[in-house]
């Protein structure tokens, strides 16, 4: 079955169980995936991704035929997994201030930055690392996690991530280079003991 062949996206259109009944088995595990990014526990990643497609059948006649059907289902589900993580109550956010670097008046940071022996995608590529950064990501506050895992894992532009979460291109670009210096902090432990 190819997604974005015209008759499937007509079947889908014309509500044709069997087509979506195709769509779901060919798509659930990759949009799985996604929601997993975002909500640690399996069972909301999976509500999100039901929902995620709920949304899709409903809203299916406002595909535009010209874009990916894979793309759109990917922002769909980004959007669900965003709706499960607003409706959650959540603990009051607490501070990275202590994981971001310090400096000196002079402007040198406090202690100097270590280079890694290995760079960080080398790192990321390696199973267990990826797996113990994707713990160190779900350390971080909601506001900082959310908008590293859209920016850096689901490769969204600033202005989609803004958008996405109802702030300024700005406010993504501070919380992204923050998390990202606090994810730093987080690994630099694991990182000496790679030396």
């Amino acid at each position: 079955m190819e997604l974005d062949d015209p008759a499937f996206v007509a079947a889908l259109r014309a509500r044709d169980g069997d087509a979506f009944e195709r769509l779901v088995r060919a798509q659930t595990a990759r949009l799985l995936r996604v929601a997993r990014r975002f909500l640690p526990l399996e069972e909301e990643a999976r509500d999100a991704v039901q929902d995620a497609f709920l949304s899709a059948y409903k809203s299916i006649g406002r595909f535009e035929a010209g874009s990916s059907l894979s793309t759109w289902l990917h922002r769909i589900v980004v959007n669900a997994s965003l709706m499960k993580l607003r409706s959650k109550r959540r603990k009051p956010e607490e501070s990275i201030d202590h994981l971001l670097p310090r400096f000196q008046e002079d402007g040198h940071q406090l202690p100097a930055a270590e280079a890694w022996p290995v760079s960080a995608e080398e790192m990321v590529q390696r199973t267990q690392t990826s797996e113990l950064v994707r713990s160190l990501i779900d350390q971080l506050p909601e506001s900082y996690r959310v908008v590293l895992i859209m920016r850096d894992l689901e490769e969204m532009s600033t202005e989609e991530t803004a958008q996405a979460l109802g702030v300024t291109p700005n406010a993504v670009k501070v919380r992204l280079h923050r998390a990202r210096q606090a994810l730093r902090t987080l690994l630099e432990p694991h990182v000496r003991s790679l030396r």
